[in-house]
């Protein structure tokens, strides 16, 4: 099913060759150690996001292409810093013996999950708010598309893609202990995770400075074929480590976050 699912992004252009041998990799150990629940949540957010990236393209397009790195066709690097951390918690519930431990890996795996999620329905609809944004840290109003700008929109769009994915796993497992606590998990770690992406990307994220088209953007040579000057942040941390270290960050806090429940739920009996 992943590589059918790649092989379908490909040929809408949502992914690239590396991307689509990504998603295969991803979705296949994330099946195969945590099962079809987990298989599933991975498609929500795969799917979810892909519909999005191709809402309202064209109104996108010039904003994707003055800022970010990247265009809307995923490669291997995007799939492997927004799935990296949910496929190694599915693997590491794989090989776990605890009951416990198990629970708490499958929360830090929707954690990592909906923080991609949130960000990325931030990322798609934000960029269409019809206010400017500003900046998470200093709240400067900035261009559409700069790393650490939030919007009304994309800000509600994070916590709606975050709850969406733990109302979808709740449905997915109804029977399992603790899955009544997955939308506040979700919306909780993924709201959260998207704003720590936020901060990352206005503080630690590798920025530059066009001077012919006057611009800030991700690109070390802009579309205008300019070689850019660095303008904040540091020269390694691109988008995708932002992504990786944001996502880790959302399953440690809902990994944080149940274990905590857990350990009240205790102490009422």
């Amino acid at each position: 099913m992943s590589s059918g699912i790649g092989l379908l992004a490909y040929k809408r252009r949502s992914l690239s060759r590396g991307g689509v041998a990504g998603a295969t990799i991803t979705g296949t150990a994330t099946v195969g150690a945590g099962g079809w629940p987990w298989g599933f949540a991975l498609i929500f957010f795969f799917v979810s996001s892909t519909l999005l990236s191709h809402f309202r393209v064209q109104d996108k397009e010039r904003t994707a292409a003055d800022k970010f790195s990247k265009g809307s066709q995923r490669d291997l690097a995007q799939v492997a810093a927004n799935g990296g951390v949910a496929t190694g918690l599915a693997l590491a519930h794989g090989l776990a013996r605890s009951s416990t431990t198990k629970e708490l890996l499958h929360a830090g795996y929707l954690g990592a999950l909906a923080t991609a999620t949130a960000d990325t329905w931030a990322t798609e609809l934000g960029v269409l708010s019809p206010h400017p944004p500003r900046l998470l840290t200093t709240g400067e109003i900035t261009a559409p598309g700069t790393s650490g700008g939030i919007t009304p929109l994309g800000t509600a769009a994070a916590a709606s893609g975050a709850l969406s994915l733990g109302l979808f796993s709740l449905l997915l497992s109804l029977k399992q202990k603790g899955a009544q606590y997955f939308p506040f998990l979700t919306l909780l770690s993924g709201f959260a995770g998207s704003m720590i992406d936020s901060v990352l990307g206005a503080t630690v994220q590798a920025m530059y400075y066009c001077s012919t088209c006057q611009q800030e953007t991700e690109q070390p040579i802009h579309r205008c074929g300019t070689h850019t000057r660095p303008l904040r942040g540091y020269s390694w941390c691109d988008n995708d480590v932002v992504n990786f270290l944001a996502t880790l960050c959302g399953s440690l806090i809902a990994a944080g976050a149940y274990g905590l429940s857990v350990i009240l739920a205790r102490k009422e009996r």
